[in-house]
């Protein structure tokens, strides 16, 4: 056999050779990619570039924005408002039992402060409530009413600084909360409400600091209690609270 008859016959066995390895490529392609395809469908770039749901606040309602007279109604309005009523609902009768069991005159006077605050504070917020279809609490939550209780069973100089302390630390935790809403909100209603609970929150926390009895280092976030506080000095973390000032 001549040289170029052995070159000949050797190109035609590598190219049967590759083309039975091409066959053996295709087949398995053909056969299982319809179902690959199923299984793993790809993405839609409009899904995949979605972020994910953010988790509802605890403090959504889940009612979402709503359309009144006085502009869009969030959630964040809506809870605003309740926080306002329970705010009175536990610091009015409070400030009541200071101005009878203060020895202080200090604390007999930051009693008198809460109670014409929140006096006026109640009757406004069942007026915006009444607007703006948002039904509020008629009763202390859980929390509030132990603190109530927890002022109930503390006698003598214990009972003032428990008192001043619970106070001075609810009217600083609601900075954030009035600041917040006060600058977000688009309805003009709770924008009202809310610069008239600043005011207020300025005035009460002036007057429990006057009493000399606060711990400000007391005031630091720690974890809620459960039980009554081990001093007077450190007692369970308010909520958010709002007042409003003596006139």
């Amino acid at each position: 056999m001549s040289v170029a008859s052995r070159h000949v016959m050797g190109t035609g066995i590598v190219i049967g050779a590759l083309a039975l390895t091409l066959i053996a490529l295709l087949i398995p392609v053909r056969s299982f990619g319809g179902r690959t395809a199923a299984a793993a469908p790809a993405a839609s770039p409009a899904v995949a570039a979605s972020p994910a749901p953010a988790p509802a606040s605890a403090d959504d309602d889940g009612a979402g924005v709503m359309n009144t007279a006085f502009g869009p109604l969030t959630p964040q309005d809506r809870e605003f408002v309740r926080k306002v009523r329970l705010a009175g609902l536990w610091e009015l009768p409070a400030g009541k039992q200071a101005q009878e069991r203060g020895t202080r005159k200090s604390v007999r006077t930051a009693g008198e402060h809460l109670v014409e605050g929140h006096t006026e504070l109640d009757r406004r917020v069942l007026e915006v409530g009444e607007a703006l279809g948002v039904e509020l609490p008629d009763r202390p939550s859980g929390q509030q009413q132990a603190w109530l209780d927890q002022l109930d069973r503390a006698q003598g100089a214990t009972y003032e600084r428990l008192f001043v302390q619970l106070l001075r630390r609810a009217h600083g935790k609601v900075f954030t909360l009035v600041a917040q809403v006060r600058a977000q909100t688009r309805n003009s209603v709770v924008r009202e409400l809310a610069t008239d609970a600043n005011t207020t929150v300025l005035d009460h926390i002036a007057v429990l600091e006057a009493s000399g009895l606060v711990d400000f280092e007391g005031l630091a976030d720690s974890p809620p209690a459960t039980a009554a506080p081990p001093t007077a000095a450190r007692p369970a973390d308010p909520s958010p609270t709002a007042t409003r000032p003596r006139k």
